[in-house]
């Protein structure tokens, strides 16, 4: 009989728990908006966070929410921009494109004072070693960024990484794998943006003696065109916010003036460029 009273307070107890639960999965049910599951669907689903968040999934929810925009995902680029805009019935505001560009333009034959390594070939172990250079601000030139990229946009050239800026996405994988903070992304709000290519804030003379191509802070560039060169700690920066690709007569007398290899345009290559080139290498006599 003990037994039989036991079953029938657990069968009861079950029963009652089975309705408690059902009641409060009724009761506390949060809804989520169908939207979620269609802008995870348009996007590229490479999880690669360069828009802020964990992943495709977790960005999703934040457009449908508004706490991102429609144009956050850096690989879909415009047209997941509009399929998403579409979905959500808003209007797409064009921003441009953030592309990588590198803080160092120095090739291996540039760089002096290079000391002998052994150690294992990457960026990040060949910066804890910390002597295998001269200049302890420059690109170590062993492709930790390279290797970072999903989307095959960098390449090591002579020692140092150069963007392919039709597979460039933008996603920020690079960012993260430079332990000398050189890779950036920046607005290209042109096919080519200027760039100071290098991020050494020693005098000078300690410029000099570990590169031949180091910024040396003399300013010139501030001078002519305050509003888009910053000198600061030694090193000239541009101000990308004010600065919009043109190459203006201010941009211009710079160019000119700079003592410094350090000074270089990233991105598409000008069609002008492109053809002087060409001249260049032809064969005498050749029109």
């Amino acid at each position: 009989m003990t037994v039989v009273m036991a079953a029938i307070v657990l069968f009861a107890l079950t029963f009652v728990f089975a309705t408690l639960l059902g009641v409060a999965k009724e009761k506390l049910r949060v809804d989520e908006d169908p939207r979620i599951g269609e802008v995870n669907e348009a996007l590229p689903a490479a999880n690669c966070g360069g828009c802020g968040y964990a992943g495709c999934a977790d960005f999703a929810k934040a457009v449908v929410e508004q706490k991102a925009p429609c144009n956050g995902c850096p690989v879909g680029g415009s047209e997941v921009a509009e399929k998403i805009a579409e979905i959500l019935g808003v209007e797409v505001v064009e921003t441009a494109p953030f592309k990588a560009i590198i803080r160092c333009g120095a090739r291996t034959c540039d760089k002096l004072g290079v000391v002998e390594y052994d150690g294992v070939e990457s960026c990040v172990e060949a910066n804890v070693v910390g002597v295998t250079q001269g200049c302890s601000y420059g690109c170590l030139g062993y492709g930790d960024c390279c290797d970072a990229c999903d989307f095959d946009a960098l390449h090591m050239v002579e020692g140092k990484p150069v963007v392919d800026y039709d597979a460039c996405t933008g996603c920020g994988a690079c960012v993260k794998a430079c332990p000398r903070d050189l890779v950036e992304l920046v607005p290209f709000k042109q096919d080519r943006m200027l760039v100071v290519a290098c991020a050494n804030r020693e005098p000078t003379k300690a410029v000099k003696e570990v590169c031949k191509v180091g910024c040396i802070g003399c300013k010139l560039c501030q001078r002519f065109a305050g509003e888009v060169f910053t000198v600061d700690n030694n090193v000239a920066s541009i101000n990308y916010e004010s600065y919009g690709g043109e190459e203006t007569e201010e941009i211009k007398k710079v160019l000119d003036k700079c003592p410094a290899e350090v000074l270089l345009y990233f991105g598409k290559p000008d069609p002008e460029d492109v053809a002087n080139l060409e001249e260049a290498e032809a064969p005498a006599g050749v029109s």
